[in-house]
């Protein structure tokens, strides 16, 4: 990871991929050039001619930039020894951090792009900035950089920066599916935890583990809603939660299902996040919905806009919180700069809830995956076709560790509603009967089951859902 603001140096021949390595990662006034300086003082990019002048003002602008404290990427060849010196010197002076991007790019495909260029650099001088970029690597190890980070192709992140390349799945994305090809995430969204709070909490969160989840998630209320609990039931703050959770040596995936998009400004979200992913090695995911309680808006002074509103703020939420988990820091989706660290360990899943005509056509073309009741299954699964974003299901059944048990639970929780009606509207039934229920829904191509139980009183409950994960 770079640190920012910062002095960061390219160095490396032609066709090494500097430019397009910078564009990816930085904004434009962040990048000091000389091609594009040549184009400012001369005939265009590649008038040789105007170097000289371009490369005074390449030297006034690096100063100005360093000496107010701005993040500076100098694209030049980077071979002279001078001129690194002296623009580390300022970045010294100006009390910034200096680093060295050294690109070793194999030189048959600096060669290759450099023939595709519109005027290519002489084959004689591309060969001379090779040779002396192949014994540039001593000096710079002499120079007294901060750091000098080595990148094989541009495509790539540095081989010594601390965190991993993006794009990564986590350990337990591959690991943990049971024998159907489910992912299960364990729900949590009632909290009996009496007179000690963490030891409820690590203790299901441990017994999930240890059961064969891939994750926890935790819903995301101002109060406990009415079809979980009453409302003077506890109903924790999730992001913080999660941070207690993330100190427990478990391999468990850890989000929410889901944060609605009212509760805070999309920023502030991507900024939990990515720090719960950078402190876990990334295992963090984000659930994302347009809200849709009122009462609890009402109650803790948040706008409830209409319901187009919010889901106009869904799509500029998913957009931002892509932007700031991003490399580098340009402007991007409504944000005049992406500065936003850590970032993220790996590439944050987003899971939208809602089954919506609108939502789902928001996570087919927005979101990871897209969360729907399991009698929503096929709408969502039909919205998706043909995309990347997959379909997860939220379900809360009763299971029972058999018949007798399974009936007893039901009884204990139907109310005042039948005790068939009730029965078949929780899919109550055995683990044998569960998993014939969770295979048909993997075979129609639902990918993860959110698994979430009226009668999660402790550990043992989690103990009894294992069967399901196998």
């Amino acid at each position: 990871m770079l640190p920012d603001p910062a002095l960061v140096v390219l160095v490396g021949p032609s066709g090494a991929g500097k430019s397009t390595w910078a564009a990816s990662r930085y904004r434009s006034e962040e990048i000091v050039s000389s091609d594009a300086l040549r184009g400012v003082v001369g005939s265009g990019p590649s008038d040789l001619d105007a170097s000289a002048d371009a490369f005074d003002l390449l030297e006034r602008i690096v100063a100005a930039r360093l000496g107010r404290g701005l993040t500076t990427v100098v694209d030049t060849l980077g071979l002279d020894d001078s001129r690194r010196t002296a623009w580390l010197a300022a970045a010294r002076a100006a009390h910034l951090p200096a680093v060295v991007m050294r690109f070793d790019t194999p030189p048959e495909l600096c060669r290759e792009r450099n023939r595709q260029r519109d005027r290519p650099v002489p084959a004689q001088v591309l060969a001379g900035q090779l040779r002396k970029a192949g014994v540039t690597s001593t000096a710079l190890d002499l120079e007294g950089w901060d750091a000098v980070l080595r990148i094989t192709d541009w495509g790539r992140v540095p081989e010594s920066a601390p965190q991993r390349p993006l794009g990564l799945t986590t350990p337990s994305a591959a690991e943990r599916r049971s024998s159907q090809g489910l992912r299960f995430v364990l729900q949590v969204g009632r909290f009996p935890w009496g007179e000690d709070p963490a030891a409820w909490l690590t203790a299901i969160a441990r017994a999930a583990d240890d059961a064969g989840f891939a994750g926890l998630a935790l819903m995301d209320h101002l109060i406990q809603i009415p079809q979980v609990g009453r409302a003077w039931e506890p109903i924790p703050e999730p992001w913080v939660t999660l941070g207690l959770l993330a100190g427990l040596d478990t391999r468990l995936e850890l989000g929410t299902l889901v944060t609605p998009v009212t509760f805070r400004p999309p920023g502030i979200t991507a900024k939990a996040a990515a720090t719960l992913d950078a402190v876990t090695g990334g295992r963090a995911f984000v659930g994302l919905g347009a809200g849709w309680w009122e009462r609890e808006h009402a109650a803790y002074g948040v706008p409830f806009p209409p319901a187009g509103q919010r889901l106009d703020r869904v799509e500029v939420a998913i957009e931002t919180m892509r932007a700031l988990w991003a490399p580098g820091t340009k402007a991007a989706a409504e944000l005049p700069e992406t500065t936003s660290y850590p970032r993220p360990a790996h590439d944050i899943p987003i899971i939208l809830g809602g089954a919506g005509e609108r939502t789902l056509r928001i996570g087919a073309r927005l979101a990871d995956a897209v969360n729907v009741r399991t009698e929503q299954v096929d709408r969502a699964l039909a919205a998706v076709q043909g995309t990347d974003t997959t379909v997860s299901v939220l379900d809360l059944p009763i299971v029972g560790r058999d018949r007798d048990d399974t009936w007893t639970r039901v009884e204990r929780l139907r109310g005042s509603t039948k005790a068939s009606t009730y029965a078949e509207r929780t899919h109550a039934g055995t683990p044998a009967e569960q998993r014939d229920r969770y295979g048909r829904l993997a075979e129609r191509g639902v990918d993860a089951v959110f698994l979430a139980i009226s009668d999660l009183d402790g550990p043992d409950d989690v103990e009894r859902l294992s069967p399901l994960l196998t």
